[in-house]
Parts: structure tokens; C-alpha cells; sequence
């Protein structure tokens, strides 16, 4: 029986794959990905499915889930690790929170406000990853891929990923529609060492801490004040509850010119005279409030962000719940929303 991507995603809509392979290391990897593309057949390579809306339809190629795991760190055992910062490279494999929670465990500082985010290591570069003030990029040495057009090994330092906003370089170089032309196959941080966590950088982060922003607070407490920010907002996954069946944040924060921030609608100012404006409020002022939808698919309870499956959603019900969403925000205010997740077999 074909396997099934809605059994992969954390959206839980997907059709079957025509063909599904399980790297578990970092050699089958590249195997499984040089093989699919000498025959010339469509790849998705898959991480956490946390990124993905797949049509129902399923994928006329091969998928290939990434299974990779293992974790070196440049420390060694006994060494003092107050005395400096510590590499640590990470197999795309392996599950991103796991790797939080390890390093507010030892002491590795600048991924604490990440907390509770699914999917796999390997994803977090690809979309620079961030929350709570926090971005991978802060901590990213290097990112070392598959390059499928090269067909070789490569390895980009923290300047060459090109990361912006929910961007970077592994991500604009697309050789299709939801295939990059690098697979990841492991990222090397370079964290600080301490108990303190980073500066917090958000507002919303700070108050729940009780400090001023751009204040320090335990990794510990950080992690737990996030986790329980993204709790409230249905966005630490939980089977039983329908406000996590989602891809996240369906919706980026649009970048405008100052002039087109509505009046009222968070500002916080960008390089070359833009401006980062809420996508959330846009939502909300356009008229959409939570839940709102259907009984198959419809903003979740919690937060306006997320489009969410209600146990019964197909690809096109979600689909067409974004588009009334981004319809009615450019409607309202002149702005065009922009999705988030990569769409598999389908269009907004």
C-alpha cells in the first residue's frame, strides 16, 4: 500500500507517494536523491512535514523522508563550559525541539526562545526559522548540503546561506516548486555558553518573563515562558486538539513601505526604509476572527495565523480558506499576504 503524506504532515491532508524512501543516513541520503534525480522523476525530500500543504492527490515521484540522526560537540567531556562558545553539528534528522531542550540542558544559549517549534533540524536554514525574537541565523556557523545540480558536497558559512526574513539561500535556489537544488544534510551551530538565556528580544516574551526588554532571564525560564506562549496560541502539536493540526504561521509578516502600514498595526522597522507589519492583524481587522471557516477547515480558536484541519479537510478546503483569508487582507488594505508553508502539488 502506498504510503500516505497525510501521515508525514503535520496538517494531516496529503495523498499517497508513488514511490517513499527512508534515509537514515547521511550516504542513503544522497543516494535516494541522486538516484530520483538521474531517472529525471519528481522529489520531495521530507523533514517534519511541519512546512507542507500536499495535495490531496498525493506525489507523482519519489518522496524521500529524512531519518539522519546524530549530534558531535566540540566540547570536551569535563571541560569547563563556562570558558566559551561550543560547535555543535547537527544531522538534518534529527527532531529540532529535542535539540532545544538539549541545549538549555547544557548551557548553549541563542535557541531558547525557539522552543516547541516542529520539524527537523535540516528545515530550520532553509526558512531561517525564528519566533520570539529569536532566528536560526543568530546561532548557524555553517550548513553543509547535497547539491543536486553540482552532484557533490558543499558547505556554506553563516555569510554565504543568504538569510533574510524567512529566507535564505537554500531556499530561493529552487530547482522546481517545492525541491531545492541543496538538501541539507547537517547545520553546525555556534552557541554561547551559559545559564542565562540570550536577550529578550519580544515584547510579548519579556513581559510574560518579567523583564525589560532586551533583558536576560534563565534558558530554563525562557523555554517554559515560550512553551506556553505557543500552548495558548495552538502551537505546540497536540493530537487531540484541532488548533494544532496546522502548518504553523500559514502567513508571513508582510514587508511594506512605511506609508502603507495601516494606522494602529505593529511597526517594526526594516532596512531600506520598509516596514514589518503583523500579519495576524491584518487578519483580524479584516474581519476574520478565530474559528472562523468551516467544520472541515477554519482559522484556529487560538490564533488567527494558523489555518487548521478540523479532522475532515482536504488540501482544497484549506486552500480555499487561505485564499479568502489573503483575499479579503488585500481587499481591506492594499496588502497581499504571502504563504508560509510550501505548497506540494497545488496553488493559492
Amino acid at each position: 500500500m502506498a504510503e500516505l503524506l497525510g501521515a508525514h504532515t503535520t496538517l494531516r491532508i496529503g495523498g499517497p507517494a508513488r514511490r517513499w524512501v527512508t534515509a537514515r543516513t547521511e550516504a542513503e541520503l544522497i543516494a535516494a536523491v541522486s538516484e530520483a534525480d538521474a531517472a529525471g522523476e519528481p522529489l520531495l525530500v521530507l523533514g517534519g512535514g511541519s512546512n507542507l500543504v500536499v495535495a490531496d492527490e498525493g506525489f507523482p515521484g519519489t518522496v524521500v523522508q529524512v531519518a539522519t540522526r546524530g549530534v558531535a560537540v566540540d566540547l570536551e567531556p569535563g571541560e569547563d563550559p563556562t570558558c566559551g562558545g561550543v560547535l555543535v553539528t547537527v544531522a538534518a534528522g534529527e527532531p529540532w525541539d529535542e535539540l532545544v531542550s538539549d541545549a538549555v540542558e547544557r548551557g548553549w544559549v541563542g535557541v531558547e526562545a525557539l522552543s516547541g517549534i516542529p520539524g527537523l533540524v535540516g528545515a530550520t536554514p532553509i526558512q531561517n526559522v525564528g519566533a520570539y525574537g529569536q532566528e536560526v541565523s543568530q546561532t548557524i556557523a555553517s550548513v553543509r548540503v547535497w547539491d543536486r545540480t553540482l552532484q557533490g558536497v558543499r558547505t556554506f558559512a553563516n555569510a554565504d546561506c543568504g538569510f533574510g526574513y524567512r529566507h535564505s539561500r537554500f531556499k530561493a535556489d529552487r530547482l522546481d516548486a517545492w525541491g531545492g537544488r541543496h538538501v541539507v544534510l547537517s547545520v553546525t551551530f555556534q552557541f554561547r555558553q551559559g545559564s542565562l538565556g540570550a536577550p529578550v528580544a519580544y515584547a510579548e516574551l519579556a513581559r510574560t518573563l518579567g523583564v525589560e526588554q532586551g533583558g536576560r532571564a534563565p534558558a530554563g525560564d525562557v523555554r517554559r515562558a515560550v512553551l506556553g506562549l505557543r500552548r495558548g496560541k495552538g502551537m505546540v502539536l497536540d493530537p487531540d486538539d484541532h488548533d494544532t493540526w496546522s502548518a504553523g504561521s500559514f502567513f508571513t509578516n508582510p514587508v511594506v513601505p512605511a506609508g502603507q502600514v495601516p494606522e494602529g498595526a505593529p511597526a517594526w522597522p526594516q532596512a531600506g526604509g520598509l516596514v514589518k507589519t503583523s500579519a495576524a492583524w491584518l487578519i483580524e481587522h479584516a474581519g476574520f476572527t478565530k474559528g472562523h471557516g468551516s467544520d472541515r477547515a477554519a482559522l484556529s480558536g487560538k490564533h488567527t495565523l494558523a489555518l487548521t484541519n478540523r479532522g475532515g479537510a482536504g488540501s482544497a478546503d484549506v486552500l480555499d480558506l487561505a485564499r479568502e483569508v489573503r483575499d479579503g487582507v488585500e481587499a481591506r488594505f492594499g496588502i497581499r499576504l504571502v504563504n508560509e508553508p510550501v505548497l506540494v502539488g497545488c496553488e493559492l
